[in-house]
């Protein structure tokens, strides 16, 4: 195990240096200047070569990539161009929104993709089944922000069901204001016991969570109903079914088991997706997270925090994997020999 868990983190760090690589190329080909942005709209030529010089733009790219990986090994991610902050500080304060709205989203996806495949497997062919795969190939298929728009159209124009935008109402701000501990404004509204607050905070997450959500949902639910069909044939399947199991304890407690070791793979491969997928979600939901820092840092070629939120990204998607590998890993030992 300890063998295994060494190659997995080793290829984890790899993966991530390439990306840091990748995106620092990526970067550096783009038109722009970063020293100018650092400097100012209005500054002479001679601002712009000491801003150049402060930045460390003047060496070579080797040598910037270089200083840059030994930033990031004493916890140093550089320093913004447009807020004149450190980045890690400034991903520090967007990220938890962000987070929050993934996890929220990937507990409705596994809540609902879940029983949503059984039943699906359970009536194959039936209209149910036929239902749930056209509903599966419609969230996965459909574009987010398609479905945002469409969402905000229809419960918080027509229906004024739900707030359109936003993370809660800012009238709360006066009455009842939110202390920031954690940065996730649910869990600090909860530890507060600020229960107005709580209420808005829960009702605002509802629609960027349901457009997050949908993807991944889809994926789970059609996995589920594969993997469970699958599994029907199984020996043990049809040992249960010969001592009379009930029909429901067949496919929850016997053939579900089977599913849940891809749909856990595919839970954390879709994490990663659905923190990008939310920097489109964000700006269409004024969601205050990684995406509007992200789109900030692109408008103004702010390459230290470019680079910051992607190395930040790829943590996490990277971090999630490794999890559900060593997870699989201490479950099932065959896992072990891949």
């Amino acid at each position: 195990m300890l063998v295994f868990a060494a190659r997995r983190i080793a290829l984890a760090i790899g993966v991530i240096a390439g990306v840091l690589v990748v995106t620092f190329a990526v970067v550096h080909l783009v038109p722009g200047d970063p020293a100018a942005a650092w400097a100012g709209p209005h500054a002479t030529a001679a601002q712009i070569a000491r801003a150049r010089r402060a930045l460390g733009l003047d060496r070579p790219v080797p040598a910037q990539l270089a200083s840059y990986f030994a930033g990031i090994a004493t916890g140093n991610w550089g320093t913004s161009i447009h807020t004149h902050q450190p980045v890690l500080s400034d991903i520090a304060s967007a990220a938890p929104a962000s987070l929050e709205l993934v996890i929220t989203a990937l507990l409705l996806a596994v809540a609902a993709g879940v029983p949503l495949g059984l039943v699906s497997a359970r009536r194959p062919g039936r209209p149910a089944d036929q239902l749930i795969r056209a509903g599966s190939i419609l969230g996965v298929s459909m574009p987010i922000f398609w479905m945002a728009l469409i969402l905000q159209l229809v419960f918080a124009q027509r229906l004024r069901w739900l707030p359109a935008a936003g993370e809660y109402s800012p009238a709360l701000l006066f009455t009842h204001p939110l202390v920031r501990r954690t940065g996730l404004p649910v869990i600090d509204a909860l530890l507060a016991g600020n229960w107005p607050m709580l209420g808005s905070t829960l009702v605002h997450l509802i629609l960027p969570a349901v457009v997050v959500a949908a993807y991944p949902a889809g994926l789970i639910a059609r996995m589920v109903r594969a993997q469970v069909l699958d599994a029907l044939g199984e020996a043990h399947i049809l040992n249960a079914r010969a001592l009379g199991f009930p029909e429901r304890q067949v496919f929850g407690r016997f053939a579900l088991k089977l599913a849940w070791t891809p749909v856990a793979a595919a839970v954390a491969l879709v994490f990663g997706y659905s923190l990008v997928n939310t920097f489109l979600v964000e700006s269409i939901f004024d969601w205050p997270g990684l995406g509007s820092y992200a789109a900030a840092s692109i408008t103004t070629l702010d390459t230290p925090a470019i680079l910051g939120v992607t190395l930040f990204v790829a943590i996490a998607y990277v971090l999630a994997n490794l999890i559900v590998d060593l997870a699989q890993a201490a479950i099932d030992p065959r896992i072990r020999l891949r």
